[in-house]
């Protein structure tokens, strides 16, 4: 029904014409906010996450991507670890596939089958093809003769070697490649169970998940040490990612347990605490003594900590991440936020690609990132006033902006990441792990898989192939000294 306004006076004319104003510019904005979910649903279901930002070029801005700390950075052709080397697959310069130089080599002669008597050697053809010999279980059966002393005094024999599980059947090579095997190649029990039957050998479940709980009940110990050594180091980032846990009341259910990981990246160490949620009561408990610095995404939880003992900073990437989905809001913003992190970036792939020091690192970020970190700043103390609140945009900018202090710390100390980039990809590995054995199985086996997490993951972290450390380091815990645990880290 079209309304009439033949009768109305000026006034409610005029307060009339307020009221549809108002209402027009609500659906306006509501549009713009259904525009820009729908612009986001569109890039999240055929957006590549390989996808990169590609800034629209300005004359004016154009000098910026011709830093040659913009440039491709060299693909290393091999991993070195503390023992063993892994190479890639390469080709030889005619084409060849040349296999890695460090496998072990056996040498199949192969004559002629016509007679050679008398001939003369003038060469050889080498071919070579890479064989795989499946995994082989072995029995050791230790033999220990006894011995009478004389005169009745005693019998003689000789000391076993020390055991992961005394009595028990598995030695340290298997337990290492069963827990190897589930939280590094994220291999579930059941599936290696299936293994070793083909192997010929029958594991009941109860039986190897026994395994795994007492092999990372003898390795707690020395994630104890690996916990105060993360607490001592004066920086840590944190994050969080969630894990499913049967729930013993409901039976059949899962409840939503979490993994509160924290990283030091100058000791390169990484922690797993599992809590049943995702409370502030769990890094309030880790962090009750720790003094120094801690980065993490802005996650409300730890507001609390920026105190006099906790320097509290924020994570670059995120930011960065709100002004890539504004992209398509308002173009030229966001484009141009996103030039100016990207230089910060830049910098900072300068500054790890030639290696430089902390003090020099502080120079350079003072020098080249400060005034760009102040630019940006301004320009979004600017924006801020022009843009919707609720557009795209405008939360990218209310968001960086009322963290800045805390997004920008990172140019202050030499020591310190421009994101929480490292203590992510140390969780990317739970994410996979999760597909394939779904949740873990009580509240307890959470905190275990987190003890092995811990370890396995700090070895990634130090190029240290894991089932070489794990192994041995299951053959000597039992009966190394308390002490001196913090030898055994994988550092």
């Amino acid at each position: 029904m079209i309304k009439s306004y033949e009768n109305l006076s000026k006034d409610e004319l005029i307060v009339e014409l307020v009221s549809v104003k108002t209402g027009y510019e609500t659906l306006q904005q509501n549009h713009l906010q259904l525009a820009e979910e729908l612009a986001q649903l569109k890039r999240m279901i055929f957006g590549s996450k390989s996808e990169r930002f590609i800034p629209s070029v300005h004359p004016s801005q154009s000098s910026l991507f011709e830093l040659p700390m913009l440039a491709k950075p060299e693909v290393k052709e091999q991993i070195t670890y503390e023992r063993k080397k892994v190479e890639k697959l390469t080709k030889d310069a005619a084409g060849r596939q040349m296999l890695p130089s460090h496998l072990e080599r056996v040498e199949i002669f192969i004559e002629p089958t016509e007679n050679i008597e008398g001939l003369k050697k003038i060469g050889e053809e080498v071919t070579e093809e890479l064989e795989y010999i499946p995994p082989v279980l072995k029995v050791n059966k230790y033999i220990r003769p006894k011995y009478a002393k004389q005169d009745g005094e005693g019998v003689l024999i000789g000391i076993l070697p020390s055991r992961p599980i005394e009595k028990g059947i598995p030695g340290p090579g298997l337990l290492a490649h069963i827990l190897i095997s589930k939280y590094v190649d994220h291999l579930p029990l059941y599936r290696q169970i299936g293994q070793f039957k083909r192997l010929g050998v029958d594991v009941p479940a109860s039986t190897m998940s026994d395994w795994v709980g007492t092999a990372s009940d003898l390795i707690t110990p020395l994630y104890e040490v690996l916990k105060r050594e993360v607490l001592l180091s004066g920086y840590i980032q944190a994050d969080e990612t969630p894990i499913k846990v049967l729930d013993e009341d409901k039976k059949g259910s899962t409840h939503k347990g979490y993994y509160w990981v924290y990283h030091s990246p100058e000791k390169r160490l990484v922690l797993f605490d599992y809590r049943p949620g995702r409370g502030r009561e769990g890094p309030q408990e880790i962090l009750t003594d720790y003094q120094g610095y801690l980065q993490t995404d802005a996650y409300s939880a730890y507001d609390s900590f920026d105190t006099q003992k906790i320097k509290l900073l924020h994570c670059m990437a995120h930011a960065r991440r709100m002004f890539e989905k504004a992209l398509d809001n308002d173009r030229e913003r966001a484009d141009f936020a996103m030039r100016k992190i990207q230089s910060l970036y830049a910098i900072e792939r300068n500054l790890r690609e030639s290696k430089t020091g902390v003090e020099e690192k502080l120079k350079l970020r003072i020098q080249d990132a400060v005034p760009v970190l102040k630019e940006l700043e301004l320009w979004m103390k600017e924006e801020i006033m022009k843009v919707t609140p609720q557009s795209l945009i405008g939360k990218a900018i209310a968001y960086s902006l009322s963290r800045w202090d805390k997004l920008s710390l990172y140019a202050s100390d030499g020591r310190l990441e421009i994101d929480n980039n490292l203590v992510e990809n140390a969780i990317r590995p739970v994410a996979i792990g999760r597909k394939n054995y779904l949740f873990a199985g009580s509240h307890d086996a959470a905190q275990r898989a987190a003890v092995i997490y811990s370890l396995v993951e700090t070895c990634r972290k130090n190029n240290i192939e894991p089932f070489e450390w794990m192994k041995n380091t299951l053959s000597v815990i039992a009966e190394h000294k308390a002490n001196q645990l913090k030898l055994l880290l994988p550092v």
